[in-house]
């Protein structure tokens, strides 16, 4: 490996890879030097983002795969990764970035509004981490990471379907970080704040009136931004990524999570009576 192509020769599943966030982390990492496999549902996308990544790799043999899935189907998952394995060897990096959010306020929310979260954003990074990982521990060596949130560790108006997932996976990546230590098998999660991405444009389609006023007086970060970040973190193998304003807020939600609670409850009725409620 050299400074300027730390991820030369390394092979990295993308779960997400083709929009945001997940496509800002690919392009960070083939132009860094490594292989890469990009997974997403719509074709389309995936494979204009698998073209412009070929376009921007150093190495004539540096290859950019992709793979058409939804990563919470297990039994369309399985056989494709496990073929990809077959290929390519075992990945040294698995790099969850699957996510959705529909915020609403919890009166309008359904059960199913509910399930459909944690279906895509808990069990979608799941079901490749349980795919991938007997290969890893088998390998003795691998890296996991999952994107969790800002809301990963406080709790806003308007996120009550959106907001367990991201604790959800963060509980998950403490155990496994735990269990799997002796395996040579290490474990990341990235706590993006708001970013610039078409999630984000989906998510303020039904943002109750009060987040919106809330997350405008916040840094909206560039998904170049959060994967830059990201991708520094995992080459030091770091357990909790924080990009932006997320690292002073979890530094002060550790030390005095009262104050936190405080100072979301002002900025709400601030909100509220802004708005006339």
């Amino acid at each position: 490996m050299s400074r300027q192509h730390p991820f030369h020769n390394t092979f990295s599943i993308i779960c997400g890879g083709s929009k945001g966030i997940g496509r800002a982390t690919a392009r960070r990492i083939v132009q860094q030097g490594g292989n890469v496999c990009l997974i997403a549902r719509s074709p389309a996308p995936l494979q204009e983002t698998q073209q412009t990544l070929l376009t921007e790799k150093p190495f004539e043999d540096q290859w950019v795969e992709s793979i058409s899935a939804d990563t919470t189907d297990d039994g369309r998952l399985r056989p494709l990764l496990e073929a990809l394995t077959a290929r390519r060897g075992v990945p040294d990096y698995l790099i969850n970035v699957v996510g959705y959010a529909r915020p609403q306020y919890v009166d309008n929310l359904s059960l199913d509004d509910f399930r459909q979260h944690m279906e895509i954003n808990y069990f979608g990074q799941l079901v490749p981490t349980l795919i991938v990982l007997p290969y890893m521990q088998q390998s003795r060596k691998g890296h996991i990471a999952f994107t969790a949130s800002i809301l990963g560790f406080m709790g806003l108006i308007g996120h009550a379907a959106y907001t367990p997932t991201k604790y959800a996976l963060f509980g998950l990546a403490e155990c496994l970080r735990h269990e799997l230590k002796p395996y040579g098998i290490s474990f990341s999660v990235l706590f993006p704040p708001d970013t610039d991405t078409p999630g984000f444009a989906f998510e303020n389609q039904s943002k109750p009136s009060e987040a919106a006023l809330i997350a405008s007086t916040a840094k909206l970060l560039t998904s170049e931004e959060v994967a830059n970040v990201f991708v520094d973190g995992l080459l030091r193998h770091e357990f909790e990524i924080l990009p932006g304003d997320a690292g002073w807020i979890r530094l002060v939600m550790r030390l005095s999570p009262a104050l936190v609670r405080w100072i979301i409850d002002r900025d709400l009725r601030k909100a509220r009576k802004k708005l006339g409620k």
